[in-house]
């Protein structure tokens, strides 16, 4: 049975072996998949030692995704963009392939799932990391009206407008400068969420109307999901339908078979309300 698994420094709350688990069955493939913990410092030699045993792919998650563009032998063009690898396939030959399947998740889960368009919106990336970096791109190719990152250090954010410049205008800067601005849409691509912390926002930060869009997922709502309702966005959700959607491209590329995703993100959501019931 082929071998998959998921990479993490946490990894306990990862729903990822649920979700290939329904994909595999789903497309009747059969594949085994389970969550591993590996520290950023054994990163290297657990990939190794996971292929080496017959491994096929791998998930990256926090914080890995930027050592995982390191280690692999070849990227897609997404992932050279984003600087970040979040899928990893042993090809043929024994290379490693990296690719970035969460920009592609993330416009699945809002423009399919959740109806928003992005073309001719405000909107605020907050987070330089590997999380940002994987969605930056896809979501300028999608013709933002302004298009804002937001970071801690603002040397790592002003990277980012030259890295993604061939693709469009990135405006970089510190939480500090945003106050000056209103944005239609704010993603939160901060490991802050995983630690119950919030970036320093500034209030009257929304338009009327936003979307506020966590990249974590958490059985409970997030500080930044929290602070979006106490500023009254429209819509507020977490990354769920994004990690359902960045999976079933990695499952592709494994498989070469496209999974149904709506049936498992269904699936994860009756789960979560049958856990909030019983809580």
């Amino acid at each position: 049975m082929d071998r998959y698994a998921v990479f993490g420094f946490p990894i306990s709350h990862s729903k990822s072996p649920f979700i290939h688990q329904q994909f595999a069955k789903q497309t009747g493939q059969q594949i085994r998949y389970e969550a591993e913990e590996v520290r950023p410092e054994n990163f290297d030699a657990a990939v190794d030692v996971f292929f080496k045993e017959g491994g096929k792919g791998l998930n990256c998650t926090v914080p890995l995704k930027e050592l995982a563009y390191e280690k692999v032998d070849l990227l897609t063009e997404r992932a050279k963009f984003s600087g970040a690898v979040n899928t990893i396939k042993r090809q043929d030959d024994g290379s490693l392939l990296g690719d970035n399947t969460d920009g592609i998740g993330l416009l699945t889960d809002l423009r399919v799932n959740l109806g928003v368009d992005i073309e001719g919106k405000r909107v605020l990336v907050l987070g330089a990391g590997g999380a940002s970096r994987g969605i930056i791109g896809p979501l300028l190719k999608e013709k933002p009206l302004a298009f804002y990152l937001a970071n801690r250090t603002v040397a790592k954010a002003k990277a980012m407008e030259e890295l993604f410049a061939p693709i469009g205008v990135v405006q970089a800067g510190s939480y500090e400068s945003l106050h000056e601005h209103q944005f239609d849409i704010v993603l939160n691509a901060t490991s802050a969420s995983l630690t119950g912390q919030l970036p320093p926002l500034a209030d009257q930060l929304l338009a009327e109307g936003a979307l506020c869009y966590d990249l974590a997922y958490s059985q409970e709502p997030t500080a930044f999901m929290l602070w979006a309702q106490q500023q009254k966005a429209r819509l507020i959700k977490d990354g769920l339908g994004m990690l359902v959607e960045q999976a079933a491209h990695a499952f592709y590329l494994w498989r070469g078979v496209m999974p149904n995703s709506q049936t498992v993100l269904a699936r994860l959501k009756q789960k979560k309300q049958l856990t909030d019931k019983s809580g």
